[in-house]
């Protein structure tokens, strides 16, 4: 998510118990169900009738969107179901490759580079960031550790100096703007911390913008690279990338749009995306998210030192702001839904939203994007889908 839009990414299963909203078997736009399967039985896992699975993404009314997927399995069979169109002006249906904006996924395919680097002994978790981005923090926030940047206990300050983007006209006016990682460090630097590091937690995307720093600084290539190199290639995710300077999608794409306040619909597919360099660029589809995700969690990335390190919360100690338990490991969230411990990486940006979910042990999975018109969207669809899956 771009560090500029200040909203919270804590929607979806982030926020903890999920409200169950009934499934509309209305569609709204036109649907297709490209294959069937069922969610295996198992603790409170339930088996999800295809038909109501449909009816939960098809309901493009709560939140208003134009389109929506659904790729979900466990280990032996897979669904995948579409609502909408990918493009209003050519009502294109909605396909698994297609590209869309990721959001904070990004954060856990940069996680998951770090935790390889530690894992090769070429970083200390433990140690403080200062000691390996040289002059870019002052002093008093030099000791903050890689472990604190990856689980949100880091205590930066807010950002200062940054455009106002709480409405629909500010966000396209300020889609063109350009910053560089630098930039948007320096814009939390002008306060003092807002709690001892370690002490509390706050999702805040620019603790990912120091950790893309600091891939660069240990590979001595760009990010980007190091995460092509390590994940999307060996990976064969042909249809994910970190665009750098180039704001627009290519090839078959779903398009997002927001709604004014005069309730026109505009195209904010293209956007300049170095606001959310490091931490909510990422380009991706639903084919490759869910095979990151299987990848990821099955070990394929990282050795088991390593997984156990992606999957620690801090202790019980360390709580949110608001006095809720921590929820952010080391490059995920979790929540637990009607008894069921979900893990993953939600996703959001302006036209755009994204829920890469699993349980540890991959005995339910799925990948939910959509791309919801509202400037805040409510989380009704994902709280249908969870709901039918858990109760």
């Amino acid at each position: 998510m771009t560090p500029l839009s200040r909203r919270s990414l804590m929607g979806g299963v982030a926020a903890g118990a999920l409200s169950a909203a009934t499934a509309s078997t209305r569609a709204h736009a036109s649907t297709g169900i490209t294959s069937s399967g069922q969610v295996t039985d198992g603790g409170h896992l339930t088996t999800a009738d295809p038909r109501a699975l449909q009816a939960a993404i098809s309901d493009l009314s709560h939140p208003p969107a134009t389109s929506a997927q659904l790729r979900l399995g466990d280990r032996e069979t897979h669904w995948y179901g579409t609502a909408g169109v990918s493009d209003l002006s050519s009502g294109r249906a909605v396909h698994g490759d297609d590209q869309f904006r990721a959001g904070s996924v990004t954060k856990a395919f940069v996680a998951t580079v770090v935790l390889q680097l530690w894992a090769q002994h070429r970083l200390d978790l433990d140690a403080p960031i200062g000691g390996y981005l040289r002059g870019l923090l002052p002093s008093s926030f030099a000791r903050i550790t890689v472990t604190q940047l990856l689980n949100h206990t880091s205590g930066l300050p807010d950002h200062r100096g940054l455009p106002d983007l709480s409405t629909p006209e500010a966000v396209l006016r300020h889609r063109g703007d350009r910053w560089t990682p630098r930039e948007l460090v320096r814009t939390v630097t002008h306060s003092p911390l807002k709690f001892p590091p370690g002490t509390r937690q706050e999702y805040r995307g620019i603790n990912y913008v120091l950790l893309a720093l600091l891939i660069e600084e240990l590979t001595g290539r760009p990010y980007g690279e190091a995460i092509r190199s390590r994940i999307l290639r060996p990976l064969n995710l042909t249809r994910t990338r970190l665009p750098g300077d180039d704001p627009r999608l290519h090839g078959p794409h779903v398009h997002g749009y927001l709604r004014m306040t005069d309730t026109s619909l505009q195209d904010v597919t293209t956007y300049e995306q170095s606001s959310s360099w490091g931490e909510g660029e990422l380009v991706s589809s639903a084919d490759d998210l869910f095979r990151f995700q299987e990848a990821l969690f099955s070990g394929r990335l990282l050795a088991p030192e390593a997984m156990n390190h992606l999957f620690a919360l801090p202790p019980a100690s360390v709580t949110m702001l608001d006095g809720s338990p921590a929820r952010y490991s080391r490059g995920l969230q979790t929540a637990t839904v009607n008894g069921v411990t979900f893990w993953g990486k939600t996703g959001d940006t302006y036209g755009y939203r994204t829920r890469m979910i699993a349980t540890r042990d991959l005995r339910l999975r799925f990948v939910l994007s959509y791309t919801p018109t509202p400037l805040a969207a409510q989380e009704d669809m994902i709280n249908r889908v969870v709901a039918l899956l858990t109760t």
